[in-house]
């Protein structure tokens, strides 16, 4: 054994730089033209200065006659990180070359590993042959050839090659990947840092299914090309089949861009365009996309869809900056030639029903917050007049929140701030029972409101929890609203202006007892809340746009104030009762419930006082004694769940609201089912009672096969209102799934009632997509 740092070493050195110059082409069969590749800046391994070599081998022949160096059995090198194993290695001092024989093995630093029968080089690293090559890498991917040879110091040759990715042999050596790329011929040239495959075909289950006479990529030296991307596919109903072969250009190393032109077989040509610009601290990209249809009668007519000049289209732009660590601001807006066009084309980041156009800025420190936003909501249905998006709100909000480092009076004092501006071109009104109700008026508004709150924790002997709290609320507004008529049954405030205050005193008892058993652990934590506050002012009589959607459950039982927003404000004296518990046995069983009831005291009952949209009629918090609230859930250690939230009647323990919920998640086999019902709320809005059924499941029938569906039925109406089925494979390597998707849409607003989505996927290489292939509930 010999060790040292030796220029005579350099045929050690040789053999280590030839394994590592093969293991350089290993991404080349994974790089379509793409803005996001791995930079690689050498060939060569990258040899700490000053590294020692260590030699062992069963024998060491130095011959001086011949000028030669042979280490022989089992001999081992070690260099740099670089370790190489061979039965023999023979070093030609005359001629400059060097040669290994046998089961050679390089295992580079980064875990790749060469293999190969005969490696012969020259000691200048220039040109080199290895015959009998295979390479694994740390990726799991795999390349083999008859043979490779490096000439000129710039070209790396491979004979007969033969690639593929397969991940599952990590684990199953006798796994056979679906696929394999093979060709005849590749040449990677370190001059132009491109790879070319000659006679290529790549083959699925033994089949060759494409074949390439001549293909030409960039190497993994290369971080962005020009070039085409892989081809996209889709199809609707109403659009047919679209094909999309995607174009990148790289503009400058901070800028690119993409085209995406797609063809449909009903609707003609769709021309897309995305540029991409980054900056040192953020990002922006612009999006276009416009068609003139060929067939408007495949929609509805008189429908958004239906245009008789056939020319639509959208601009639109994001954009995101990081200004320190704590500030952020950035922007997603988009317009659009009508109201449906991104939803109906399936524009990539703008076909959401409500697109939210929306402008911000954020910061968070470690006391406090700040957030400043701007929206417009762009509604996209099929409506040619467009009336759901006139009753949008232009909406600016600024939300501040502040909580005093220091202790006052040993308790956490906190300050939130909220300004809300607010305009809307046409009132959003409906009729419920013969009463007007009003989401959002007709003009603008202004509210500012601000409010301090003070708690501190108390720790009694016998382990009770006391909780004290105070609270003062200030809110003033501006009111240039149209008034909402005759068909409003409160009251409403009709001066240009108005102001409205709440204090609070608040106290909040828990008393934790544990329970233990040899196998289980029990937690019982009553609760006991009471707020003390007057009753609210100008109840019913301002706008309510932020406090509409309300619902009493156990998950807002012990809030101090129950309304979602800022415009309505909970008044009068309460209290709120109820009991939880969580349990945890050594089997994995575990168990949590919440069961309570709220009460109130005295003054006006904010919930059964009318307002723009009755917010709290019906609610099971209109009367002195609400209903009923609770939850309970059980997670089993066989992988079944079961959680459930209800609301009962405080008269008759009849159902007012429930939401159930059964799991079951197996190592084949998976699914959920949930059922919903909403009793009806007639002075709220819903006339009826609502029930609905959702299920969806998924089965794993062999090994890496899995059949998935959901479907949703309401049951009111007796009718299936979306289903699905689908089929996919993956086994990490190759991923390919078709789903086939139905909804049915009462309104027409939907463009396509039906789609089948497709997608094959091969790690490496690319990833082909036709349409959607995600399916609802899941």
């Amino acid at each position: 054994m010999a060790v040292g740092a030796r220029k005579t070493n350099r045929w050690l050195k040789a053999a280590l730089l030839a394994g590592a110059a093969m293991c350089a082409l290993m991404p080349a069969f994974s790089l379509p033209a793409s803005a996001q590749m791995t930079d690689i800046s050498t060939m060569e391994p990258n040899i700490p200065e000053g590294s020692k070599l260590l030699l062992a081998s069963n024998e060491l022949v130095y011959n001086n006659d011949n000028q030669t160096v042979v280490a022989r059995g089992a001999v081992q090198i070690n260099y740099g990180g670089y370790k190489l194993v061979a039965r023999e290695v023979e070093y030609d001092q005359k001629t400059g070359r060097l040669r290994a024989r046998g089961n050679i093995e390089l295992v580079e630093p980064t875990g790749n590993r060469v293999y190969g029968e005969e490696m012969d080089l020259s000691d200048d690293f220039a040109n080199g042959f290895v015959n009998a090559l295979r390479i694994e890498t740390t990726d799991l991917t795999k390349l083999a050839a008859t043979s490779g040879e490096r000439v000129n110091g710039e070209e790396m040759i491979l004979n007969h090659a033969v690639y593929t990715a397969c991940t599952p042999c990590a684990t199953n050596p006798t796994h056979r990947g679906l696929w394999e790329v093979k060709a005849e011929r590749v040449v990677q040239n370190g001059r132009t840092r491109t790879i070319r495959l000659e006679r290529a075909r790549f083959e699925m289950f033994g089949k060759p299914i494409a074949y390439i006479p001549v293909l030409e990529l960039p190497d993994h030296t290369v971080k962005r090309k020009t070039g085409f991307l892989f081809p996209r596919f889709r199809y609707a109903q109403k659009l047919g089949l679209g094909i999309t072969a995607p174009y990148y250009i790289a503009i400058a190393p901070d800028m690119d861009a993409t085209l995406s032109p797609t063809v449909f077989t009903k609707q003609g040509f769709l021309m897309e365009a995305e540029f991409r610009k980054r900056f040192h601290n953020g990002q922006i990209t612009l999006h276009a996309a416009g068609i003139r249809q060929l067939s408007a009668d495949s929609f509805t007519k008189n429908t958004s869809d239906w245009e008789e000049d056939g020319f639509r289209g959208m601009v639109g732009s994001t954009g995101k900056f990081q200004i320190n660590p704590r500030w952020t601001f950035g922007w997603n807006v988009m317009t659009q030639t009508d109201n449906n066009f991104s939803r109906t084309y399936d524009i990539d980041g703008f076909k959401d029903d409500t697109f939210v156009n929306e402008g911000y800025l954020s910061g968070l420190g470690r006391r406090n917050s700040f957030d400043l936003r701007a929206f417009y909501f762009d509604v996209q249905d099929a409506d040619p007049l467009d009336k759901a998006e006139s009753k949008q709100a232009i909406v600016q909000t600024l939300d501040h929140e502040y909580i005093v480092p220091q202790p006052v009076f040993g308790g956490e004092l906190s300050v939130t701030t909220n300004l809300t501006n607010i305009e809307r071109d046409l009132a959003d009104t409906y009729t419920v029972g013969g009463k007007d109700r009003f989401r959002g008026l007709e003009g603008g508004t202004t509210r500012l409101t601000s409010e301090l709150e003070w708690k501190r924790q108390f720790v009694v002997p016998g382990g009770l929890v006391l909780t004290p709290l105070l609270a003062a609320r200030g809110d003033i507004h501006r009111l240039d609203m149209r008034p909402p008529g005759a068909g409003y049954a409160g009251t409403y405030e009709m001066d240009d202006s108005a102001t409205r205050a709440m204090l609070t005193a608040g106290l909040e008892a828990r008393y934790p007892i544990l329970a233990t058993t040899d196998t289980s652990t029990h937690l019982f934590e009553p609760i006991a809340q009471i707020y003390a506050r007057p009753s609210e002012d100008l109840a019913g009589g301002l706008p309510n746009e932020d406090a509409q959607s309300f619902v009493f459950d156990a998950t807002n039982l012990f809030e101090r104030d129950k309304f979602s927003g800022f415009d309505r404000i909970e008044g009068g004296t309460r209290a709120n009762l109820g009991i939880r518990y969580t349990g945890t046995f050594d089997n994995g069983v575990q168990l949590r419930s919440i069961i309570g009831q709220s009460f109130h005291l005295g003054g006006v009952n904010s919930f059964a006082t009318d307002d723009l949209v009755n917010a709290g009629a019906n609610s099971g918090l209109e009367t002195d004694v609400s209903d009923y609230v609770g939850m309970a859930g059980v997670d089993l250690p066989n992988g079944i769940s079961f959680s459930t939230r209800a609301r009962l009647d405080k008269d008759n323990l009849s159902l007012r609201r429930s939401d159930t919920s059964l799991r079951f998640d197996g190592a084949r086999f998976e699914t959920e089912l949930t059922y919903t019902r909403i009793a009806s709320q007639p002075l709220y809005g819903l006339i009826d009672s609502a029930s609905e059924v959702q299920g969806a499941a998924a089965f794993k029938f062999h090994d890496y096969w899995s059949v998935f569906g959901s479907i949703t039925y309401d049951i009111g109406n007796h009718v299936v209102s979306r289903n699905g089925v689908g089929l996919s494979y993956d086994d990490r390597d190759t991923v390919f799934s078709i789903v086939y998707e139905q909804t049915r849409d009462k309104s027409s607003s939907v463009a396509n009632d039906w789609s089948i989505g497709a997608r094959l996927m091969f790690r490496t290489i690319g990833d082909i997509q036709v349409g959607d292939t995600t399916l609802t509930g899941f």
